[in-house]
């Protein structure tokens, strides 16, 4: 339960970094993908939990 913790704060700082450091670059950004097609954004979804829970699963590992 602990690694869950500590990924969602890290995902917070991250996303609290992006909003305080380049927030019109966000804004671009969010361009962006409300022009991609429905079916790209879920691939990059997707994409991006199965990387999330990979990096979670090898943190776990090398600290045991």
């Amino acid at each position: 339960m602990s690694t869950i913790v500590l990924a969602l704060g890290l995902v917070f700082v991250l996303e609290g970094l992006v909003l305080a450091l380049a927030p019109s670059r966000l804004d671009e950004i969010l361009r962006l993908l409300a022009e991609m097609p429905t079916e790209t954004r879920r691939l990059l979804g997707l994409l991006a939990i199965t990387s999330g829970a990979l990096l979670l699963w090898l943190a776990n590992w090398l600290s045991a």
